[in-house]
Formats: structure tokens, sequence, C-alpha cells
């Protein structure tokens, strides 16, 4: 053994040190808090426009400022998309002595709590003033309350490579950080209403002042939760660092996503269950406001989708040792399409809605978390059909799409609550026939839609899974190895051209293995190409 594989061996061995308790909880803590954070900026907030914001103003007035500020909000939601990349270049290029992303944590989490109370209260009282200045003035600083968030996310997200290179315990950071993100978005659910109703000190309605206190609670958290990540996390420095965390060109990155046509496939498919989520969801207080009249079972929203992703997130390991991941994820988009049919025809039926919204959350983690497999798995047939290996511009898919989402669902909350008279003062004796079934269609029978054709999509087009994984691996692993005989080291990278090798374990042995088989990025590949990669991805 040469001293320079003892001394990369002796690094491997470092960066594997126990993790340490208190820094999980820490670093878990924080997307608590901006989980919270981004449920009220992406799906109360227009809640609260629709209510309350303009509740001073003629109600024909109110809703056409209502669709102006959710109009924004769309346009700003999706400009953001592309300005994600420039924002993932600012942190990785940051240098202080708290680190690369720290500092985002830090400025991030603080100024996005003191902007998101200034949205909340209509700029401290300006759209009560001056309608046409609030407009202006809510664009800029909407906008800039978007980036703070975006930098604390991206900061948070990408901290990661930076606390650990072991592959296991980044998977135990990130479970930690995505159980307690759904604690923090499902929890404020639950607690959004009680909050602003009990602030409002008015026989049971919502109020500005309801508004300001949830608000100002959200933020408190938002902040708070941000400074533990801050105080309780550190970065650590390993020899894999500066390769994990390269940006590249956003040109460069957009275009390798094109190329990838399972990457792409996989995206529409989720993109269009993603868009009948977030758009059913974000109504979903309006049907117990407007519809049924019962606000008092509203917190179900909340704790139904809770429950049903801790179990599916300790069962989904065990099913997919025996059902195939693409069948759970036909099974559970089917489940939705259940779950929609009764929410269409049952909605007022208490017992009835109950059994549907558990069919609608109940698939939801099997189906997202299947969507990421496939994603990280088209990795592997994006480097055989174009010799570069894209990791990060490909798990960066789901996150985009998200944001996607969420933009329309912003602009369709609001046009659903102006098309159906639901806003302002409006109570659920104040809703016609026609109310309802426009609600209905919009909220139910659209998504409805969405699920069939991403359902349908997905069963047609999508084809790696994990047989075709595996050949991609195989096929890969051969490539490599006749590209040079560079010695690999643990992590993959050698004199030349490094081969590591990986061993895996378990039903997904094959899976793990391959991954830890590639080599770096710029390693050469003996034979690459797109009429290769289908051959080898069908098994042909």
């Amino acid at each position: 053994m040469t001293a320079s594989t003892e001394s990369s061996t002796q690094s491997h061995h470092d960066e594997k040190e126990a993790i340490a308790p208190a820094r999980l909880v820490a670093y878990a803590l924080g997307n608590f808090g901006q989980s919270a954070f981004y449920n009220a900026l992406s799906t109360y907030f227009v809640v609260y426009v629709t209510n309350s914001l303009f509740s001073g103003v003629d109600k024909a007035v109110a809703g056409k400022l209502i669709g102006i500020i959710t109009s924004l909000i769309v346009i700003i939601r999706i400009a953001e998309i592309f300005v994600d990349p420039l924002l993932g270049n600012l942190v990785d290029n940051t240098t202080t002595k708290l680190g690369r992303f720290r500092p985002w944590q830090l400025i991030g989490g603080l100024v996005s709590a003191v902007l998101i109370v200034m949205v909340y209260t209509g700029l401290f009282g300006l759209v009560n003033v001056n309608t046409t200045l609030f407009i202006v003035l809510f664009v800029v600083v909407f906008v800039v309350l978007d980036v703070f968030y975006s930098l604390r996310d991206i900061s948070y997200w990408g901290m990661i490579p930076s606390i650990s290179s072991d592959s296991h315990q980044r998977g135990i950071y990130t479970a930690a950080g995505t159980f307690t993100g759904s604690l923090g978005y499902n929890g404020l659910t639950i607690a959004v209403m009680p909050i602003v109703t009990f602030f409002s000190f008015d026989a049971g309605q919502q109020n500005q002042n309801g508004w300001t206190a949830f608000i100002i609670i959200v933020a408190l958290l938002g902040a708070l939760t941000a400074l533990s990540v801050v105080f309780g996390v550190k970065e650590k420095q390993s020899t894999l660092r500066t390769k994990a965390q390269e940006n590249g060109n956003p040109i460069e990155a957009f275009r390798a996503l094109i190329h990838n046509d399972q990457l792409m496939w996989t995206a529409l498919s989720y993109v269009f269950y993603a868009v009948a989520n977030v758009a059913t969801g974000g109504v979903m207080v309006y049907l117990f406001k407007y519809v049924i009249g019962r606000m008092d079972l509203f917190p179900v929203t909340g704790v139904i989708p809770i429950a049903c992703g801790l179990i599916m997130s300790v069962l989904f390991p065990v099913i997919t040792r025996w059902v195939p991941r693409r069948y759970l994820f036909l099974i559970g988009m089917s489940v939705m399409v259940v779950a929609y049919l009764l929410l269409i025809v049952a909605s007022t039926n208490i017992p009835l809605l109950l059994v549907a919204l558990v069919l609608f959350y109940l698939p939801q983690t099997q189906i997202q978390m299947t969507v990421i497999v496939c994603l990280e798995d088209s990795i592997e047939y994006g480097q055989l059909k174009t010799g570069k290996r894209n990791e990060a511009v490909t798990l960066s898919v789901r996150p985009m799409l998200d944001k996607i989402a969420g933009a329309f669902s912003n602009g369709f909350v609001g046009f659903v609550a102006v098309a159906a008279g639901m806003i302002g003062s409006a109570t659920a004796a104040d809703m016609t026939a026609k109310d309802i079934t426009i609600f209905k269609t919009f909220a139910f029978m659209i998504p409805l839609v969405c699920i069939v054709l991403g359902l349908i999509v997905f069963a047609i087009f999508v084809k790696i899974d994990e047989k075709a994984h595996a050949r991609l691996v195989a096929k890969l692993t051969e490539n490599l190895a006749t590209a040079g005989d560079g010695g690999g080291n643990d992590d993959g990278v050698g004199v030349g051209v490094g081969v590591g090798v990986g061993v895996g374990v378990g039903d997904n042995g094959e899976h793990n293995g391959g991954h830890a088989s590639i080599a770096s990025e710029d390693s050469a590949l003996a034979e690459y190409g797109p009429e290769l990669a289908k051959r080898v991805l069908l098994g042909k």
C-alpha cells in the first residue's frame, strides 16, 4: 500500500466518524421551521389574500385586486425557477468563517422572517391607504422574500455533503430533515385556523389580527430553527467536498436535462401528479369552510397526511422488497383516482369524506419516493447516453417541478376562490349550487384528469426500473473498466482513470454496488450513445 493510498484510506475512515446526536437534531430542526414557513408562504398566503387582505374593500374591487396579486405571485414563482441555479452558484462561491452554507441559513432565515410578516400585514397596513402603491411595493418585497427563502432552502439541502462524505450518513441527515419537514408542513395545516381564529377575537371568524399573530409565530419559528442550524451544525472538510459542490453553467444544465428522455418522462409524470396534489391541497380549506361548513374538522387535513406519511415511510423499504417500484407508483396513482371520485360525489358525507382524504394522502409518500429513485437511476442512463454524469443537475429536477406546481397552485387557488365566490365575508350559507359545481370542477375534476395523465405517461414511457438500472450499471462498469487502468481508491478516484469497487448488500445489492463502481464524472467511456443506452434500458 502506498503512502498516498494510506492517507486516502485514513481520510475516508476519519470522515465516517459517528453521527453526533446533537448535530443531527440541530440539522433536523432547521427543516421543521423551514417547511412550516414554506407552507405559510406557498399555501396559506393565498388563503389570507382571498379572505382578509382586502376585507375592507368593495367586493368587486377586491376580486380584481385578488386576481392581480395571485397573478403576480405566479409570475414571480415561475421566474424564480430560472433564478435558482444562479442562487446555487452564489452559495457555492461563498467563503466565510461560517463556511459556505451557514451564512445563508443566517441571512436567509432572518431576512425572510421579517419580510413574510410584511406581506401578511398588507405591508403594515399600506393596503388600506394606497392600493396602487401597495401593489408596486408588494412585487418588490415578495421577490426579495422569495429570493432569501430560496437561499435558505438551497443552502440547507446543499449542506449535507459538507457534513459527511459517507453515503449512509447523508441518508440519515436527509431522512431526518424530511421527517421533521413533514411534521412542520402538516403541523402548520393543523394549527393555522385555530391560531388565526383564537387571535381574531371575533366569535369564530378570521380577521387581520388573527393572521398577524399567526405569521409572527411562523416567522419566529422560522428564524429560531435557522439559528439552530447556524450554531448547531458545522461543515466538515473532505477530499470529495469540492467536487460534490461543483455547479455547471445553467445552459449546460438544462441541456443535460432535455437529452435524458427517461428523466424527462419521469418528470412529466411527476409534474401532473404535483399539480393535482398542490391544487387540491391548496383549496381544501375552502371545502371545509364554504362547502360543508365545518371548519372544526379542517385540522384532519393535517393529521391524516402526517399519519399516512409516517406509516408509508416505514413500510416503503419493506414493500419494495417484494413489489417493484413501478407497480407501487401505478397503484398509488390509481388509489388517488378513487379518492378524487369520492371527493366529487360524496364530499359532504363526512364518513366518506374522511375515507377519501385517507385515500388521497396515503399513496403520496410512495409516489414521491418512487419518483426520487427513478430520477436517481436516470443518472446512469444519461451517463451511458451522453458520456457525461450529471448528478446534481438531475437531482435538482424534483424541487424544480415542485416549485412549478406551487406556482400554478398559487394562481389556481386565487382563481377558484374568486370564481366560486369564496372570498371576503362569504359563508357556507351563501354558496349556490353553481358555486359548488365550479369549486368541484377546479378542485377535484381537473386534478383528476392530471392524475390520470400522469399515470398513463408513467405506464407507457418510463422504462427505467430495478432490472433496467442493473443492466445500465453493469454496462457502465464494463465500459469504465476498459477506459483506463488507473488505481481507484474507495471514492472511485485514482491516477489516470480510477475505477472504485462497490459491494451491494441485500435485495438492492446490484443497484447499490453499481453506483459505487462508477468512476468520476470525467471518466472517459469506451462506448456510449443514445442507441446503446436504449438497447441496455430495454434489455435488447
